[in-house]
């Protein structure tokens, strides 16, 4: 299939605590993402699917994430009686929308300059938009569709259209192994999240029709926690984030 672009999420985004580093990009990390995984149940192109006589095909998977966050190994010792120190908050930002790339390409999304330390989580909210907070009301005059909705995926089963929708909302923490560590002279680094949505709808080892994982459907629980397990992150290099 043909990849779709990030939906105009681009940003830079300065962190509130430390010095942050010059205009010369020293100790910036861009984040990036893919929906790529798992090639062992793709024998056909990227985006698709087959397993026991089933067929699969995602033309589209959407995902709306907020409060993205790189924390400190042992953050806890922020921590105060006033609550968990800034120092522990890398970045965050109110909702965005991500296409997932579906044929393994990876996408930069996010850019920021990070403080010097040793980061071991990166942190973020899996979030259903509703009409509580004023970032949510501004997400969804652009996004309507997107309305107590976190996550929406489009494609086919077994050639029968489908459109698969969840109002999952949880906060996810996906450890950094090895530890991301960021030097007074670190040149820019860039992680990766991978997204393997090529596992959310393989239940008890069989391939489910995504639309019977809609809310109320049988096997809805069952894929909310294979989304849950989705997420991996990790240092990539090899990516020089100008995508």
């Amino acid at each position: 299939m043909m990849t779709r672009g990030m939906a105009a999420v681009t940003a830079a985004l300065v962190l509130a605590c430390g010095d942050g580093a010059g205009p010369d990009g020293d100790r910036t990390v861009s984040l990036s993402i893919t929906g790529g995984g798992t090639p062992s149940l793709a024998i056909a192109a990227g985006d698709t699917v087959v397993l026991g006589g089933n067929t699969l095909v995602l033309d589209r998977v959407q995902v709306v994430l907020r409060e993205i966050e790189l924390d400190r190994v042992n953050d806890d010792a922020c921590d105060s009686i006033l609550g968990e120190d800034d120092r522990c908050q890398k970045f965050e930002t109110g909702p965005i929308l991500l296409d997932l790339p579906l044929d393994g390409s990876i996408t930069t999304v996010l850019s920021m300059v990070v403080d010097t330390g040793t980061y071991g989580e990166l942190e973020f909210e899996i979030h259903k938009p509703d009409d509580d907070t004023a970032a949510d009301l501004a997400f969804l005059a652009d996004h309507p569709e997107f309305t107590r909705v976190s996550i929406r995926a489009q494609g086919t089963f077994n050639g029968t259209p489908f459109v698969y929708e969840t109002d999952l909302n949880v906060d996810q923490e996906v450890d950094l192994v090895p530890p991301l560590v960021i030097t007074e002279f670190n040149a820019p680094t860039n992680l990766t999240l991978r997204v393997d949505v090529r596992t959310w709808f393989v239940v008890n080892g069989a391939l489910i029709n995504p639309a019977s994982a809609n809310k109320g459907g049988i096997n809805e629980g069952a894929v909310k926690d294979n989304v849950k397990d989705s997420f991996e992150a990790y240092e990539d290099d090899d990516h020089d984030g100008d995508d």
